[in-house]
């Protein structure tokens, strides 16, 4: 499958030789990429539940394609959904359903930074995003 063109950029950024405090510095660089939401969207309605941080998440069709945007009061949390979200974006709600959450962060070299608790939260960000497209949520 094609990668979207954010996720391309994200791969080759992330794939260069670097420390993992580099990596940390990246990862923080692209959650200040994320537009910011407004308070009126920081609702309990659009809040991730299963993320330790607060995390919360938008999403809407655009030209049969999926769009979302996310916030988090976490910095490395707000870098790892902004990632996420560079993976996602632009998906039909059918390719959506095969993205492979962990294959995506390997690929990133970074799922052996991840904690068990980040995993989780960040499944329970790609659940509710297939929720949303499923029309379940």
């Amino acid at each position: 499958m094609t990668l979207p063109p954010d996720a391309q950029l994200a791969l080759d950024a992330f794939n260069q030789p670097q420390s993992w405090e580099q990596r940390a510095r990246l990862l923080m660089q692209w959650g200040e990429r994320l537009p910011a939401l407004s308070e009126d969207d920081k609702t309990e309605e659009h809040r991730v539940h299963g993320c330790e941080s607060q995390v919360w998440l938008l999403g809407s069709v655009v030209q049969a394609s999926w769009q979302f945007r996310a916030a988090s009061d976490a910095r490395l949390i707000r870098g790892l959904v902004a990632l996420l979200l560079a993976r996602v974006n632009g998906l039909s709600a059918q390719e959506l359903q095969h993205v492979d959450l962990s294959d995506w962060f390997k690929q990133l070299g970074l799922s052996r930074h991840l904690s068990p608790s980040r995993s989780n939260g960040l499944n329970a960000v790609l659940q509710r995003m297939r929720q949303l497209a499923s029309g379940t949520a």
